[in-house]
């Protein structure tokens, strides 16, 4: 049965795109939860022996290492071990808490082993451990793919910096443009939503029962408990303690980077539907591959399903990173467990804005140029000129010359270079004027091409 995984999976990222997606299973999996929650329990334990704690002042710190390794060297065994206890204490947490309790009398470490978890509430583990596997899943795979993407399209930016191209706007010939321009677009949006990303810091609560480190006040209360948690959170784990919270983390900054994440997606998506509607007008071929089929019925299809594909799981990516941002920083009063059952679900747009990345970047590896189409898209356009005609003939305070042209292109049922010469021949104008009217044409009439973007 397990050879069969991927054809019984309900969800397409277990299933049909498992390849695409088992790197995050590192971060988001059920037991890589369960290990970064004893990674956070081991070191916290770790960081209680280097305080003036008596019950603690023998502990040999040369078995840091070996308690490390408890967490270094997860195992699939260990985590069905954890599974196991949870099933007789039905509480995830304690079950974590249980196990590494085992650990220490393997080690006959049992004298010490009430100091974990000591004073703590599961949602220090939780809101520390979760946020910390985000941060790290970022880092080394989300934050790598987006910005592969971004450097695709600046090779792209370069490669078509000195292509003219008619432009479109509300779909009609408007203005010609450049397409490395074009592309630089969304390099420029895309480069602006990741420094924002930067900014956001991965937030973490920890604090207690309901963020007062009440049971440590009361245990040990020469112990500034406060200072303990700034560095244990911020210096140890490398997050940011936030400073008053209840029982969870308020999640504000988590949705925040949900948000940063929905906006790089909706870009993406918008690169997506121009892409794909350039390939509609034959601005793209696209690479063939031996032995695909674009169409069922028809042979001759070589549909942009890579921009298809990207589009719509950058959709699904975006409706539940929404749905994240929007619930989990409510909470009833001081915790409801609502936060636990969504945030479970945090590498699932993950996912699928990974599947969408992989799709786009074999999209844009696969396009292939028709200088061709666009140069006869230009030239099949002239009109376009007409902009260029009566702004000179404002500068030069030629009567009426919007209303003139306005009159030209609408009237001939189709503008050419000598439909155009035509006219400007016609205008009561010097001749070094009309000279240089004509040498506008739809290929060079592209405003700015010296930007320093391209």
């Amino acid at each position: 049965m397990n050879n069969l995984f991927s054809l019984n999976a309900i969800s397409p990222i277990d299933g049909r795109y498992h390849n695409q997606c088992k790197v995050l299973a590192a971060y988001y999996s059920e037991k890589s939860l369960i290990r970064y929650r004893v990674l956070v329990e081991i070191e916290y334990f770790i960081a209680l022996c280097e305080l003036p704690l008596h019950q603690l002042r023998k502990f040999d710190k040369n078995l840091f290492k070996d308690l490390r390794k408890i967490y270094i060297d997860f195992s699939d065994n260990d985590a069905l071990e954890v599974k196991e206890i949870e099933k007789t204490t039905n509480h995830d947490v304690k079950a974590v808490e249980y196990f590494i309790k085992q650990k220490f009398d393997a080690l006959q470490l049992e004298h010490y082993k009430e100091f974990i978890h000591f004073g703590l509430t599961s949602q220090d583990i939780n809101n520390t451990a979760q946020p910390l596997a985000i941060k790290e899943a970022n880092e080394k795979v989300l934050f790598p793919a987006i910005n592969e993407i971004l450097s695709l399209l600046k090779n792209k930016v370069n490669e078509w910096k000195s292509v003219p191209m008619l432009a479109r706007t509300h779909g009609q010939p408007a203005s010609p443009t450049i397409l490395g321009k074009e592309i630089q677009v969304f390099v420029e949006r895309l480069e602006f939503q990741i420094n924002l990303l930067k900014t956001i810091p991965y937030a973490a609560k920890f604090g207690g029962a309901t963020g007062n480190f009440n049971a440590h006040h009361v245990a040990y209360p020469e112990i500034d408990w406060v200072k303990f948690g700034n560095h244990f959170v911020n210096d140890i784990l490398s997050l940011h303690r936030s400073q008053t919270t209840t029982q969870i983390e308020h999640y504000d900054n988590l949705a925040a980077l949900f948000d940063n994440l929905k906006r790089i997606n909706t870009i993406f998506v918008d690169l997506c539907r121009d892409i794909w509607t350039y390939i509609s007008m034959d601005y793209f071929k696209q690479q063939l591959k031996a032995g695909e089929v674009g169409s069922s019925a028809m042979p001759h299809k070589v549909n942009p399903i890579d921009f298809e594909n990207a589009e719509g799981n950058l959709g699904f990516a975006n409706a539940i990173f929404e749905h994240l941002s929007s619930k989990l920083p409510i909470s009833r009063l001081q915790r409801d467990l609502t936060d636990s059952t969504v945030s479970r679900n945090i590498g699932v747009p993950v996912a699928h804005t990974l599947i969408a990345l992989n799709s786009l970047k074999k999209g844009l590896d696969k396009l292939i140029l028709n200088e061709k189409a666009i140069h006869n898209d230009l030239e099949n356009n002239w009109a376009v000129v007409a902009e260029a005609i009566q702004t000179i003939l404002r500068r030069e305070a030629y009567p009426n010359p919007y209303e003139a042209l306005k009159s030209l292109t609408r009237v001939n049922e189709k503008v050419t270079q000598i439909t155009i010469s035509d006219f400007i021949d016609s205008l009561d104008i010097s001749d070094d004027l009309k000279s240089e009217l004509k040498k506008i044409t739809p290929q060079n009439y592209v405003g700015i091409t010296n930007n320093n973007c391209l």
